[in-house]
């Protein structure tokens, strides 16, 4: 088989050359068989008439004539493609006209869709002579007016109602941290495991993976002693966790708890704060580097805002010193990077909010000095996820939403949100479309809220009674889209939505609890004989947890490893002289066979004199010319001091 190609491009006619592509098939019998022809003009024509089509719909939606028109187009573009390349030149100019009546003299581009038209001719009953000035509205007109009102309302309410359902709040779960405030919350990147922090000085941590429907942490630690937690975070890579304390040395541990870099602690008695290595007093609030993993930064209580890295442990990187009005020393309360890593920014408790640039640490590039009340402490500072927004929550009671490019006036405030905690939160949503923040209440005096905001007018869309204790903590994971809320009395509530969020809480919740074991007694009857012979008699029923401490006993079922070797050693086995040099000389001396000599030192240079004698080495060859023969010192020639002897054979005393 053969397929051959029509030339088209050494055809005189340039219609037929532009128009039409044809193929053949030629069998190797040598018949000829036409396949397919290819009309390019009537398939642009044809694309042509529609797009015409669903222009004069967009004109008038209501026109039924160009309805049927725009499809007598169609049908007339189908039959085009079935003729000729001439028949199709004639039609093009037929549509061409047709297209123009049916525009008119309409100029400009097409109108909206939707669009209505208004009859500004007013009803009177003297006619349109007698008009003067400008025309007055009728009554049709005044309707569709008060039809737009009720539009927009529902426009709102609409509005409302898709924030709403972006909030992920259909089902709870309910985690025990103790009995004391939940003032630290942290989730990882990935979702996969929660560090919950409080005023008992505890951290625990949740795996969702590997926890069940009992929802217990696998650890709990006291990273710093007897210090409250004031605040956790995750690195941008979830492998290390910030821990900020009481206590003015702050904390990195890894994702399992243990310490990766202990900060050090300055002197207190040097006045200038720059010349210490580390903070002198409490800290408040710390805050990873979005972009820089190893990099973070801590305010404290010495008016210090002090930049650190992990690599480098025995100072920090760089210091910036918050100033008031007058110049003189304040204390930063609230401290966080912007999304970008770009400006640092801290709150002050003169109630202002100062911004220094990444790149130029040592100069405040934006401050605010009225930004929240003179002597409160502002709780939180959160930046939006498209990084121009930044919303403070004041221990004045408020929450003030900031454009950092226009940073003298807040956007929108909303008064009377109590807060009794230092640590109170405030965060977006993913969408960023809303704000949340909880609210502080006093014992027995109602119950702790988390309000939701919209943000652009700060206008409270809903809220949620979380328990009867002041809401201090709260985090909306963009991953999981599920949230996380802390409360005084010492619960974690996590909630979420199964057609909304993802995995996390929602993988724990389908496992069943580990069942324990129960101490189960012996059922069955058993006769007893006590007076049979040993090979004949039966044990008495007894309780599970015996027959595991019999068991225990025996080497073999217990599987016991070896001991440690006590004699020279057997098999290989070489025996244990002790962990440290101490032990082995120790040892070493107490098993020593005793020295029969060791009393008697006289006669252990005497077993050495026969061997001298006869053949000498050391002492008789020196004397061998001067001295052949020795000559040694009688007792009786001793002069003797008094009665009672000589004095070699007096007896020492004392």
């Amino acid at each position: 088989m053969k397929i051959v190609f029509d030339s088209f491009l050494t055809s005189s006619d340039p219609v037929r050359r532009l128009s039409k592509f044809t193929y053949f098939i030629l069998h190797t019998d040598g018949t000829q068989k036409k396949a397919r022809t290819f009309d390019f003009m009537a398939m642009f024509e044809e694309a042509r008439q529609t797009a015409i089509g669903r222009t004069s719909h967009n004109l008038d939606p209501t026109d039924k004539n160009t309805e049927t028109k725009s499809k007598s187009q169609k049908k007339e573009s189908s039959d085009s493609s079935e003729s000729d390349s001439d028949s199709n030149s004639e039609s093009d100019s037929s549509d061409v006209e047709k297209q123009a009546k049916t525009k008119g003299d309409s100029i400009g581009p097409p109108l909206p869709p939707g669009f209505k038209s208004v009859d500004l001719k007013p009803v009177t009953e003297h006619g349109d002579d007698d008009m003067i000035g400008p025309p007055i509205p009728t009554k049709m007109n005044t309707d569709n007016d008060d039809d737009d009102d009720e539009e927009d309302d529902d426009d709102t309410k609409d509005d409302e109602d898709n924030l709403l359902n972006t909030i992920p709040s259909s089902h709870e779960i309910v985690l025990n941290h103790g009995s004391k405030t939940v003032s630290a919350l942290a989730l990882d990147p990935a979702g996969a495991r929660l560090v919950t922090g409080g005023y008992d000085y505890n951290v625990r941590l949740y795996d969702f993976a590997g926890m069940d429907s009992s929802f217990q942490s696998f650890r709990s630690l006291q990273p710093c002693e007897s210090h409250q937690i004031k605040s956790l975070q995750y690195s941008t890579t979830g492998d290390t966790i910030l821990v900020i304390a009481g206590n003015s040395q702050a904390k990195v541990l890894d994702r399992d708890g243990f310490t990766v870099l202990e900060c050090v602690k300055g002197d207190q008695y040097i006045v200038d704060m720059a010349s210490t290595l580390g903070h002198c007093a409490m800290l408040n609030s710390g805050c990873w580097n979005p972009k820089i993993r190893t990099e973070f930064i801590t305010c404290s209580n010495d008016c210090t805002m002090r930049l650190w890295d992990i690599n480098i442990k025995h100072k920090h990187k760089s210091i910036m010193k918050p100033k008031n009005k007058q110049g003189r020393k304040t204390i930063p309360t609230a401290c966080v990077f912007s999304n970008d890593g770009r400006y640092m920014a801290c709150a002050c408790d003169d109630g202002s909010i100062q911004m220094w640039d990444h790149n130029k640490p040592f100069l405040v590039t934006m401050v605010n000095r009225e930004a929240h009340t003179l002597g409160s402490e502002t709780s939180s500072l959160t930046f939006s996820y498209d990084g121009n927004i930044l919303a403070s929550r004041g221990g004045d009671d408020t929450l003030k939403l900031w454009d950092i490019r226009k940073f003298k006036k807040p956007l929108n405030v909303v008064n009377g949100l109590t807060n009794f905690f230092p640590m109170t939160d405030c965060v977006f949503s993913p969408d960023n479309r809303l704000i949340v923040t909880g609210t502080s209440v006093k014992k027995n005096q109602g119950s702790g809220k988390l309000l939701f905001f919209e943000k652009e007018t700060l206008n409270l869309v809903t809220e949620m009674e979380i328990s009867d204790s002041s809401v201090v903590r709260c985090l909306w994971h963009p991953k999981l889209n599920q949230m996380v809320v802390g409360s005084g009395d010492g619960i974690v509530k996590i909630y979420y939505d199964p057609a909304k969020s993802h995995r996390g809480a929602m993988l724990c919740t389908v496992k069943k609890k580990k069942k324990q074991k129960e101490l189960q007694g012996m059922t069955s009857k058993q006769i007893i004989t006590p007076y049979a012979l040993p090979m004949f008699r039966e044990g008495r029923p007894t309780t599970s947890r015996k027959v595991e401490e019999r068991l225990r006993k025996d080497p073999a079922k217990s599987k016991r490893p070896d001991l440690p070797v006590s004699g020279p050693g057997t098999g290989g086995r070489v025996r244990e002289r002790g962990a440290t040099l101490s032990q082995y000389v120790v040892q070493s001396i107490v098993l020593r066979k005793p020295d029969p000599h060791e009393n008697d030192p006289r006669g252990a240079i005497l077993r050495h004199a026969e061997e001298a004698e006869t053949n000498p080495y050391w002492i008789t060859p020196a004397y061998k010319r001067n001295q052949p023969h020795p000559v040694f010192q009688e007792p009786d020639e001793e002069k003797k001091e008094d009665d009672s002897g000589p004095l070699w054979k007096k007896t020492k005393i004392g």
